[in-house]
């Protein structure tokens, strides 16, 4: 668990349960639509390769985000922040943390997908360093395309220094 406390607000990030799921859900279904059930979350909660964080602010959960570990590799499956809490680099948090939860596990790569039409998040994505690749055709529900985007060099102390000086940019505001 790790908690941050600034003007008055602690954000607190920590694993998510089965338990947090009565208050994940309504994110799930804020942010993506139609969104995976609770059963998918419970399902993947029970998955050794699955970590998925909450952000809580001042103990409420505003904020997830998740990734699976296979062998080497991380993939971010899904961040979300409820709308109204967006712009207060929360999502940034949870991907910092999960990101440096990947090198803890010997990753040396993470991958993620992204619309192609979410350009806020895929510059969120590329000040961790991801590049898209490629895309994938029809995807989403919507028929909407994804950027597949790529990470390489995650072990590496270069890695590590992109990773400390983000920190060091959370320390700086104060989130």
């Amino acid at each position: 668990m790790e908690s941050v406390s600034s003007d008055g607000e602690t954000l607190t990030i920590e694993r998510m349960t089965e338990a947090h799921l009565p208050e994940v859900m309504p994110i799930e279904r804020a942010v993506f639509m139609p969104g995976w059930s609770e059963e998918t979350f419970r399902s993947d909660l029970r998955n050794p390769a699955a970590l998925y964080l909450i952000l809580k602010l001042n103990g409420k959960i505003v904020a997830y985000a998740g990734m699976w570990v296979v062998v080497d590799e991380a993939h971010i499956t899904n961040v979300a922040v409820l709308p109204d809490y967006r712009g207060r680099a929360f999502a940034k948090r949870l991907i910092h943390r999960l990101l440096s939860l990947a090198r803890e596990r010997g990753c040396v790569k993470a991958t993620l997908e992204v619309r192609v039409s979410n350009t806020a998040a895929q510059k969120l994505y590329e000040k961790f360093g991801f590049r898209p690749v490629a895309t994938r055709a029809k995807y989403y529900d919507n028929v909407e395309d994804a950027l597949i985007m790529w990470l390489e060099g995650l072990e590496t102390p270069e890695y590590g220094e992109v990773l400390a000086q983000i920190e060091r940019e959370f320390r700086g505001q104060g989130k």
